[in-house]
């Protein structure tokens, strides 16, 4: 029997949430939100139809709570749930609840994530479906003794995953036996810590692997089809951050073959809904079972585009009980579509995640482009959730057209406010390798170490310095109210120029300029000498002509920053004070936290001696283990936090003299 939806809550957040919402708005069906205190002004929040508050923003006490979510859902009226893809997606327990709630979890059967949940489980049922499988341990006995044992016993690289795990967390790659001990205590830690389980799986490594997955679709009468591949190798900390279709790696044999283990793990589970089967490919192109993630995928957006399928769409279709309305045969695969992950994150200081203020985003619309975001200009960036800002997707006829655009879609894009790896990005679009599509998992590291370690752009720095300066003098200008015939920065010196110092990282950039009349300067940076024209000051935009070459940058002034994009490249400036406070310095030897987090683990104590390099403490911020160590070799001479802090960032957490 069939029911049409009328009503769907959507228990997730972010660009999640809008991207489901935009497809249920499409359909005719009115939406609910659940929000938690930290996400109380998300554009998601505002655009739905209804909105219920769960909790405080830590997500054990809001989008975890399956009692509260079903409360809203009863209170709202809601006659299903969609789960999106994170959080509770891929929980049973929440499929089952919704069950009994009379509600309908648009998702898989209860059992079918069940059967999947457990890696260990997931791969002894696929591998009776005659799908191959990576050989490992997934026994009962987790001694950390007998896990070492089994590791050399299967031999080096090995990847330890946590069983109920996903995402990256949980996962540890080991290539040496003294790596063994750190790295099954961390990756059992962040098991328990992010899904409730610290079992491990113990798994031979394939070297030079390439993530390739295919995207399957079932309804309850048992029609089962696959919508071809998406190419996922371009990862970071064993998290994708590129993904595309059709594979590089590919042919129609092989994308048969695969197709078709992928239906044998579906039927092997009765499948129904939407999910994914993960396989990992080995560069003789034998291919293996790596998991069935049991929902929509982050990446589903490139399938969309080359198969004119909304993913969503066919899931509230297929929940509400109508049978698949296309064959295998009659799925279309057309063109070529790459999506990239806009984190925001240091790549150059390991990936670290970072939080604070969105205080620009902007992106053009363009021919071949999406967008998927759950961010504007103003929002905040949370320490308690995963820092992924936006996808970005372009598509076209073939891969080069679809990689084209991309590349032009990143150079437009202005984030600022926060650190993120939008230029890491288009290093990696840029590499010829890539662009041949010679690449797999290890790619970043073997190809991008000397981008990531490349030196700042200097002369990127400095224009941009230029350009803060004359956009905050027009500003100035725009402002003045006193004595209006007389230009800014006037002066009965001329021959003393106005200045302004920024700091950008650990560089200092000095600017000096004479205003000549007619918005013409002649601009000072180090040994440069250049008379630079303003255009037009049309805030945010600042255009400005130098020896007849015109550009146009992005300016955005927030206390005593400038966020500047231009020529392609984002820079962020801090205005040096003329009489800097000189108690707020950190100490010579003295940690700081990288970031907001709370401490799990503090190493040393006062009076040990350390060596440089040595990891003194540990701490969890935006579902991650981040080490903090020694910048020098000394004795420790203060610790000020102890295990189950929260700290904010720039805290002092220890200070190291020197012997």
């Amino acid at each position: 029997m069939t029911r049409t939806i009328q009503k769907v809550l959507v228990a997730n957040r972010g660009e999640i949430v809008r991207r489901v919402m935009r497809t249920c708005r499409k359909m005719g069906v009115k939406t609910v939100a659940v929000y938690s205190e930290a996400d109380q002004d998300a554009p998601f929040v505002r655009e739905a139809d209804e909105a219920f508050l769960l909790g405080p923003a830590p997500s054990a006490e809001s989008y975890l709570r399956i009692d509260k979510i079903l409360e809203a859902a009863k209170r709202s009226r809601s006659d299903a749930i969609h789960p999106g893809y994170g959080f509770l997606a891929e929980s049973a327990e929440f499929a089952e609840a919704c069950r009994s709630a009379g509600v309908t979890f648009i998702g898989p059967t209860p059992e079918a994530i069940r059967s999947m949940g457990s890696k260990r489980e997931a791969k002894a049922l696929v591998g009776q479906a005659g799908v191959p499988v990576i050989p490992g341990y997934d026994g009962s006995d987790q001694n950390p003794a007998v896990l070492a044992e089994e590791a050399t016993r299967i031999g080096f690289p090995v990847l330890l995953k946590a069983n109920a795990g996903g995402g990256g967390k949980g996962m540890k790659l080991v290539r040496k036996q003294e790596e063994l001990p750190d790295a099954i205590a961390s990756a059992a830690r962040e098991g328990q810590s992010g899904f409730g389980d610290g079992t491990l799986l113990v798994e031979k490594y394939i070297d030079n692997p390439r993530h390739v997955e295919i995207q399957i679709l079932g309804d309850r009468y048992g029609d089962l089809v696959h919508l071809n591949e998406r190419e996922c190798s371009i990862q970071r900390r064993h998290q994708k951050i590129i993904e595309e279709t059709p594979s590089p790696a590919l042919d129609a044999e092989l994308r048969r073959e695969m197709g078709a283990a992928a239906i044998s793990c579906g039927k092997a589970i009765d499948y129904q809904n939407a999910g994914t089967v993960e396989f990992v490919l080995a560069p003789d192109r034998s291919f293996y079972f790596l998991e069935v993630n049991t929902r929509l995928q982050v990446e589903h957006p490139v399938t969309e585009c080359v198969t004119g399928l909304d993913l969503v769409e066919e899931q509230i279709l297929i929940a509400q009980g109508e049978p698949l309305r296309f064959s295998q045969e009659q799925v279309r695969f057309d063109g070529a579509a790459l999506e990239v992950r806009i984190y925001a994150e240091d790549p150059t200081a390991g990936f670290l995640p970072q939080s604070g203020k969105v205080v620009d985003w902007h992106l053009p619309l363009a021919e071949g482009l999406r967008v998927e975001t759950g961010v504007e200009t103003g929002s905040e960036i949370s320490i308690y959730y995963d820092p992924m800002l936006a996808k970005i997707v372009t598509f076209g006829d073939n891969r080069a057209v679809a990689l084209q655009r991309m590349r032009s879609a990143l150079r437009s894009l202005s984030t600022q406010g926060v650190v993120t790896n939008r230029d890491f990005l288009l290093r990696v679009l840029s590499h010829p390798e890539f662009i041949a599509g010679n690449f797999d998992t290890h790619f970043i590291e073997q190809h991008m170490q000397a981008a990531l370690a490349e030196p700042p752009d200097d002369l990127a720095e400095r224009h941009a310095a230029v350009v803060a300066t004359l956009a905050s003098q027009q500003r100035r200008e725009l402002g003045r109210v006193l004595i209006p015939t007389v230009p800014s920065g006037w002066r009965n010196n001329f021959h003393t120029p106005q200045w302004a110092e920024y700091e950008v990282g650990d560089r200092v950039h000095r600017v000096e300029y004479r205003h000549l009349g007619e918005n013409v300067f002649t601009v000072f940076v180090g040994e440069t000498e250049q008379q630079v024209r303003v255009v037009s000051w049309d805030d945010p935009r600042l255009t400005l002509e130098v020896e007849g070459h015109r550009s146009t940058a992005r300016v955005i002034m927030s206390g005593d920053r400038a966020y500047v994009h231009a020529r392609d490249v984002d820079v962020a400036l801090v205005l040096k004070p003329r009489f800097p406070d000189k108690s707020l310095l950190v100490p010579a030897g003295g940690c700081v936290a990288p970031m907001p987090g709370k401490i799990i683990e503090v190493r040393v104590s006062k009076g040990d001696t350390v060596q440089a390099g040595q990891v003194l403490l540990i701490m969890e911020a935006m579902k991650m283990e981040h080490s903090v160590s020694a910048p020098r070799d000394g004795t420790v001479d203060q610790v000020s936090v102890v295990s189950g802090d929260q700290v904010d960032a720039d805290a002092l957490l220890v200070v190291v003299s020197e012997s």
